[in-house]
């Protein structure tokens, strides 16, 4: 079985690199992918990819494609961060992405196309799968809606904005683009994304946060999903 994960920060990569074993690297399209295997609770062999996407809809969706074309995955995961808008939930906390919308994006048009939907979706049984994981690592999580965009929400207007526009728990800038492209190739996706803030913090302060810590959490949550396959 393959699996392509897609992490948003280096430090996840690399956490989930140091796990394989066999690894080989290979370097594609402006990515550096990180290729091994691992042993799943089954027994089975799982081979794995995984690289860092980089930010917004088009690295997101161009970093998708490069890898089910590389590895022909029978599933891609994308982790990452995202601005809480549910006030049920708190910073750490995750939103697994049931339901995925674009914020900017007439979907009247583009949805004319395959796979012909407005809005994309998580796989179900990988949610289950997830969802279950997170039990038992006792990881708070709900199963929401996340919208993405190619623009840093930072304000209470544009807080309001997106939550009128899309009813969405977290707002971020890729997961929409990865459920999108896995369904136009038919491959199951999951959209993972943990709460950074309230979607209130400007971005100046923002990327300088400390993300050791949830780039560990992140990593050990994605390969207790994988070894679950």
């Amino acid at each position: 079985m393959q699996v392509a994960i897609i992490s948003a920060l280096e430090e996840e990569a690399a956490h989930i690199a140091a796990s394989l074993d066999d690894v080989h690297v290979h370097e594609r399209a402006s990515l550096t992918i990180t290729r091994g295997t691992i042993a799943a609770d089954s027994g089975e062999t799982i081979d794995v990819a995984v690289t860092v996407g980089g930010m917004g809809l088009v690295n997101a969706a161009a970093t998708t494609q490069c890898l089910i074309d590389l590895v022909d995955p029978q599933a891609v995961i994308f982790s990452g961060i995202a601005g809480n808008l549910n006030p049920e939930l708190h910073v750490n906390d995750i939103v697994l992405g049931g339901t995925l919308r674009y914020l900017d994006t007439d979907m009247r048009l583009v949805g004319q196309w395959k796979p012909e939907s407005d809005e994309f979706h998580s796989d179900p049984q990988l949610l289950d799968l997830a969802s279950r994981t997170l039990d038992a690592m006792g990881i708070h999580h709900i199963t929401g809606i996340i919208a993405s965009g190619n623009y840093f929400v930072d304000s209470p207007q544009k807080v309001e904005e997106v939550i009128r526009a899309t009813h969405a728990d977290a707002v971020e800038m890729e997961g929409a683009a990865v459920a999108h492209v896995a369904a136009r190739n038919d491959v199951p996706a999951l959209i993972i994304r943990a709460m950074s803030d309230n979607a209130d913090t400007d971005y100046e302060e923002f990327h300088t946060f400390d993300v050791s810590e949830y780039a560990d959490t992140a990593a050990r949550m994605a390969l207790a999903i994988i070894k679950g396959l």
